[in-house]
């Protein structure tokens, strides 16, 4: 799968899922997303936003946020692999290589193993630049929501 988000109300079943199937994402980073980030979180590390620091370091010019990056782990689990109705558990995150604003990254889970019994899914994940040059590693957990309850189409219920 690559950049189809598919919008519906069928939830991923564990009997969906198996080892060995693969899911990517591709993202070219932006100047915007490094601006919106920053909204985000507040990080202003001169690294992200200050050429004049980042050429006098050995990166020589400005990165990307490395969580930035790793975000794109979050994409796959809820909208590729597992998918529609999965819930995050954990993620074990090693980064290797800087971003650069510009790169292109495209980011892959594979399933390492499915546990209906324990609800948990295992998944490796890799984030790659443009270059075929891995940026971002580690490894996942998830599990599925099992059922979507029914509401009035009238509930005006805030929370």
């Amino acid at each position: 799968m690559t950049n189809q988000i598919v919008k519906n109300d069928k939830l991923t079943t564990y009997d969906d899922l198996s080892p060995g199937q693969t899911a990517r994402f591709t993202k070219t980073v932006t100047e915007a997303d490094i601006s919106h980030f920053i909204a985000i979180t507040g990080d202003v590390n001169p690294l992200h936003v200050d050429e004049t620091f980042a050429a006098r370091t050995f990166f020589k010019k400005r990165i990307a946020h490395g969580m930035m990056s790793a975000s794109l782990f979050s994409t796959l689990v809820g909208m590729f692999l597992p998918g529609f109705g999965a819930i995050y558990r954990s993620q074990q995150i090693e980064f290797v290589r800087p971003v650069y604003i510009g790169d292109t990254l495209t980011a892959s889970f594979t399933v390492k193993a499915v546990d209906a019994s324990r609800e948990i899914v295992e998944m490796e994940g890799v984030i790659e630049n443009q270059h075929g040059q891995v940026v971002v590693k580690g490894d996942a957990t998830a599990s599925l929501i099992r059922k979507l309850e029914d509401v009035p189409a009238d509930s005006t219920e805030k929370r």
